[in-house]
């Protein structure tokens, strides 16, 4: 019965050392860093283009409802207008990400140019 657990405990052991050896030898945790910072980054900058640069474009648009145009055919509906919209959110987002990863990486002397 003794010998049975201490092979219990030398796999445990085996494992662990194999569990912290696949953290480090596939950068895990940096990348778990990562998608935690990246989500974070994510609201920030939806928050931004809502907030901050929507408002701008929405006294440049049209007046009215153009988020709701639509095409229907037969029983589908074609959404226009939130297609349009998602599209301009896209182009800010990536408009905001482009600015900002070009002043980083001007601040790094590192940065391949």
């Amino acid at each position: 019965m003794i010998e049975k657990g201490k092979k219990i405990l030398t796999k445990a052991e085996e494992n662990k050392r194999e569990f912290v050896e696949f953290l480090t030898k596939y950068n895990v945790i940096q990348l778990a860093v990562g998608v935690v910072i990246g989500t974070a980054v994510k609201d920030l900058v939806s928050s931004i283009a809502s907030n901050l640069i929507m408002p701008v474009v929405g006294l440049v648009t049209p007046q009215g409802s153009w988020q709701s145009w639509a095409i229907k055919l037969g029983g589908s509906e074609f959404r226009l207008g939130l297609l349009i919209s998602s599209f301009l959110d896209f182009l800010i987002i990536a408009l905001v990400v482009f600015v900002v990863l070009k002043k980083i990486l001007k601040m790094d002397p590192d940065a391949k140019k």
